[in-house]
């Protein structure tokens, strides 16, 4: 039964908290209020909210309950904890795969490393946490250059127990190899500080500190080491280039804007770092009952945690009659007490209005594949305990049928997507049994002497089969000191290769068991997707050369073309197919062919025997 507005006038007049239920006890909406009578008519009132959900939500409230609290800052806190509680349909949430892309620095091990993360604003117990980044993009553009700029290691704690040699990273000097102690702990906590430093944005100072630095090198005529150092200055300055807004605001700040159409809201959040713009956030909505104010209210108690970086303000696109309020609470582990407010004129107003033309923009394109990627790489690094970020993924699947003409394949995706003209064919040179673990020993042997040559490695490499196969790619990367790929193996449910969601077991090295994927998982359907792109691959690639190799025999028989002769038109011509649709002055060109040959395979071809 519908909630009768009589009992309106039963509802406390002082501020706090009102629960809206349907008939099943199921909290639909959390809201507060500083006169909580007042508020709630509001709903009840024709006309006195225009929103097109309002109707729809109170036509299915039967209960509302109330709990009445002494301060604004109560009603906040207690909003957010109901909200979080009860995941209200009507109310905005941020779901848990919102979390923070951050970049963590495990300062407390001896040998420090810097990792990418997904971080859900707890304290930091294990490490220092630098962001939120905007993207997995973002976070890895920065990764990347301290993994250029900063030679600190990057492989496993337990690879670096096992190391007796340095890796290939060494050599190329990209890292100083604490492994194998070819440094001193005193010049890696340097280097750590440094990258710690750079995180925190203090980019200048350390540019001014490499200059000192590369001088003082030149007066005492180290001029090799100068030259190292002013090349890692410009390396940094070639990545801060272009980094500062029109604009900077000069400072920390988040900036957020708002757009909403019919029942579909987005919001945007532009982080700027040291005055410089790291770039946005987006957090979508559907069929929400907050207005704007309340929208954003509950969107900064639940967006920004204490323990996490914050800004030193917060510029909002409207005043919130509780903002101070907000301030003090996220101000709460800060010595100096945030801003929450919305400016009205100058530069701070016009970054307003950029982040309002990109939430439009945004709007516009919300249901991006590349966002739901990301998301789903993220995931496939943290649940396969990945140590890189899986921008690019290789895979490998062989073929033979009883052992003939065995081929291997490979195929590539970045970002998520297929990249093919990163795709490569292999034709097996040693192996000519039927010898699965010797075909793909073979085939990532080629690949990765050439990969590592070359400074061409991916992030992750898929196999094709089960434990025995993963342990030969392990064996291959271990000869090729290769470690800074991770690799997992692919095996389908009773060795099928046909489509659907299908129990898959995923093994990692030095794991006994495989990982189990939940059968609907996103990790799932895109290793799926990358296995059967590879057999597809493959399999085509073993026909092709089947069906070549068939047409060939065949020739051999026509009379008077050997195998001589045979290789000779193939490579003039390029296949059987063209070979069959050239006339006799064009097959009377290649070296070797009598007119008796011409005749025979022109008699041969007009059987239909080759085509």
């Amino acid at each position: 039964m519908p909630f009768d507005p009589l009992n309106l006038d039963k509802l406390p007049t002082q501020p706090g908290v009102y629960l809206m239920k349907n008939q099943n006890g199921t909290v639909l909406y959390v809201g507060k209020a500083n006169n909580l009578r007042q508020r709630v008519r509001q709903y009840f009132v024709s006309g006195g909210d225009g929103r097109l959900i309002i109707p729809l939500l109170v036509a299915k409230v039967t209960d509302i309950e109330t709990i009445v609290v002494t301060s604004e800052k109560e009603a906040l806190l207690l909003e957010n904890t109901l909200i979080k509680q009860h995941q209200p349909k009507y109310n905005a949430l941020l779901k848990d795969d919102k979390t923070y892309i951050a970049l963590k620095v495990n300062n407390r091990h001896k040998w420090p490393m810097v990792q990418l993360v997904r971080y859900k604003g707890k304290p930091e117990a294990d490490g220092l946490y630098f962001g939120p980044y905007t993207s997995a993009h973002a976070a890895r553009m920065t990764l990347d250059l301290i993994h250029r700029v900063f030679p600190l290691r990057q492989c496993s704690d337990q690879e670096l127990v096992r190391r007796t040699r340095p890796c290939i990273l060494y050599d190329m000097k990209r890292c100083i190899a604490p492994c194998v102690d070819k440094c001193s702990k005193e010049e890696y906590d340097l280097l750590v500080n440094k990258v710690i430093r750079f995180l925190r944005g203090q980019d200048k100072e350390i540019l001014r500190e490499l200059y000192e630095e590369m001088a003082q090198h030149a007066n005492e005529l180290e001029f090799e080491k100068a030259n190292a150092v002013l090349r890692l200055i410009r390396q940094i300055e070639g990545t801060l280039e272009g980094q500062h807004v029109n604009k900077p605001l000069g400072g920390d700040a988040d900036v957020i804007a708002v757009y909403r159409q019919a029942v579909e809201v987005i919001i945007v959040l532009l982080v700027f770092r040291e005055g410089k713009l790291m770039g946005s956030r987006n957090y979508n909505f559907t069929n929400i009952a907050e207005d704007d104010r309340e929208l954003l209210s509950s969107f900064l108690m639940q967006e920004y945690d204490p323990h996490m970086e914050m800004p030193d303000e917060i510029l909002l696109p409207i005043d919130l009659p509780d903002e101070e309020v907000i301030a003090e609470i996220l101000s709460a582990n800060r010595s100096k007490k945030m801003r929450v407010y919305q400016p009205q004129r100058g530069d701070k107003r016009a970054l307003l209005d950029m982040a309002y033309l990109n939430a439009e923009a945004t709007f516009k394109q919300k249901k991006d594949l590349q966002a739901i990627r990301e998301r789903t790489l993220l995931e496939m690094q943290e649940v396969l305990r990945l140590n890189q970020y899986p921008k690019r993924i290789e895979c490998f699947d062989n073929s033979n049928i009883s052992g003939t003409e065995p081929v291997s394949a490979l195929v590539v995706f970045t970002e998520g997507s297929k990249d093919k003209k990163r795709y490569r064919k292999y034709k097996i040179k040693s192996v000519s049994s039927p010898d699965d673990y010797a075909t793909m020993e073979e085939v990532l042997t080629r690949r990765f002497e050439r990969a590592r040559d070359e400074n061409d490695l991916p992030d992750l490499v898929v196999i094709d089969g089960g434990k025995g196969h993963l342990n030969v790619a392990v064996k291959v990367f271990a000869r090729l000191n290769i470690i800074t790929v991770d690799i997992i193996a692919v095996a389908k449910e009773q060795g099928r290769h046909d489509k659907g969601m299908t129990i898959e077991q995923v093994f990692l090295p030095n794991v006994r068991d495989p990982i189990p994927l939940k059968r609907h998982s996103a990790v799932l359907f895109l290793l799926q997707q990358i296995r059967d792109e590879a057999h597809r691959f493959a399999i085509t690639f073993h026909r092709q050369r089947r069906n070549k190799q068939t047409l060939k025999s065949a020739l051999e028989e026509v009379p008077g073309i050997g195998p001589v002769k045979l290789r000779s038109l193939l490579r003039h011509f390029g296949s059987v197919k063209k070979l069959s649709e050239a006339t006799a002055e064009q097959i009377l060109e290649v070296k070797g062919i009598s007119k008796a040959n011409v005749e025979a395979l022109l008699q041969y071809f007009a059987k239909g025997e080759g085509t």
